[in-house]
């Protein structure tokens, strides 16, 4: 067997170290080809050690020159140094690597991931913002490499597994009648609203079931996430608005489900570890060992399902109607989601004005044909400025 050289889009964050984890568990099948990583250099130059790979990407020439240095020091010399955004999409669509995992959070993941999907590489897709942002281009890209996509986002996934193996988006003849998005419903989901106005960033971080990045954690706490996810299921199934239907299962046992016209529901469970989509992703359309312990049923003993309040949670609602808007329309969603999760993390908004931001951004900028990556970027850059400007008001 051969190895299956692998670049890791964002590997210091939450997804790549789970993803470093299932590949250590297998240095048969798997080897490390790149690494990167904005600004965390020590937490990436310990990878360095473990993993040796052969190119290592930062955000800047500064954050270069220190992983340098300590690179240095532990004798790994003679790993390949890159910074910036256009060396990223370099080592993502690199003739010597096979699989990307794209996990760099945000917008900023999306030239990279694009590049992969050009490319023609296995793209193991974590970053939902690429689809929400750029999907019929980005599935385009897709179509026209002959890129694998496999989506490692734990619905998508569960999804993935629960379609028929060789579905083509073609949902009614192959009997899907609906796909079923869970949620967790996150930290607040039986908080008085009332009281919502006074959760700081801690409070909102502490998901119940999974830990996550600090901007991930926020977007489960408005819902914004799964908000994301019904765009993203929306370009990964050629699904409609009106055929994905969220569900509050507050275990997140189930990780999502498939309902058929015959009347059965196919569901995917297992353990809240990211390790099992991603072990699924790296050896589709085979299984290996992930880490992650077996389901005890009889511990779980119980499930729970409620429908998702849309005035609790205005960022679905939202989310929502930027799809069925199309265009430029989740583009503007998430780009303002971004910078209002970022104030609200810096103290500088409440957790409500989250949303009520959004929607101002959605309510002010103009919705357009979006058709290339640059279009799409000055999209994003223009709601960001206009999301900025309500901010400092």
């Amino acid at each position: 067997m051969s190895l299956q050289r692998v670049c890791i889009l964002g590997s210091t964050g939450s997804i790549g170290v789970s993803t470093l984890d299932v590949i250590a568990r297998h240095p048969d099948r798997y080897q490390v080809f790149a690494l990167t990583a904005h600004t965390q250099i020590e937490k990436l130059a310990a990878q360095c050690v473990q993993f040796q790979p052969q190119v290592v990407v930062v955000g800047y020439a500064s954050a270069a020159d220190a992983l340098r240095h300590l690179l240095a020091e532990k004798k790994l010399g003679q790993i390949q140094i890159q910074y910036g955004p256009e060396a990223l999409c370099e080592v993502a669509s690199s003739p010597e690597c096979d699989s990307v995992m794209a996990a760099i959070v945000g917008a900023a993941g999306l030239p990279a991931s694009l590049a992969a999907a050009r490319a023609g590489k296995k793209v193991m897709l974590a970053n939902k913002e690429a689809l929400v942002m750029s999907g019929n281009l980005f599935m385009d890209a897709i179509k026209k490499s002959g890129a694998a996509l496999l989506p490692i986002d734990s619905e998508h996934n569960a999804i993935f597994q629960c379609l028929p193996r060789h579905y083509d988006g073609q949902a009614e003849q192959h009997g899907v009648s609906k796909i079923l998005l869970t949620a967790s419903g996150g930290p607040f989901l039986h908080r008085d609203i009332a009281t919502l106005t006074d959760v700081t960033p801690e409070q909102a971080i502490a998901h119940p079931n999974w830990v996550m990045g600090r901007k991930i954690s926020i977007d489960s706490a408005t819902m914004m996430n799964k908000g994301l996810e019904v765009i993203e299921a929306h370009w990964l199934f050629s699904a409609p608005a009106d055929m994905i239907e969220v569900v509050i299962h507050p275990q997140s046992v189930i990780h999502s489900m498939v309902s058929y016209n015959d009347g059965s529901v196919l569901a995917q469970l297992g353990n809240p570890d990211m390790r099992t989509p991603i072990a699924y992703g790296l050896a589709y359309p085979e299984r290996i060992a992930s880490g992650v312990s077996p389901l005890d049923l009889v511990k779980v003993s119980k499930l729970n399902f409620e429908a998702p309040d849309f005035a609790r949670f205005p960022c679905l609602s939202l989310a929502y109607q930027a799809l069925k808007t199309g265009g430029s329309a989740p583009t503007i969603l998430n780009a303002s989601n971004e910078i209002a999760v970022q104030a609200f993390l810096d103290g500088k908004i409440g957790f409500r004005a989250i949303d009520q931001l959004i929607a101002l951004c959605m309510d002010k900028i103009a919705v357009t044909p979006v058709t290339d990556l640059d279009g799409i970027l000055a999209v994003d850059a223009e709601a960001r400025a206009v999301a900025h400007t309500i901010v400092m008001q």
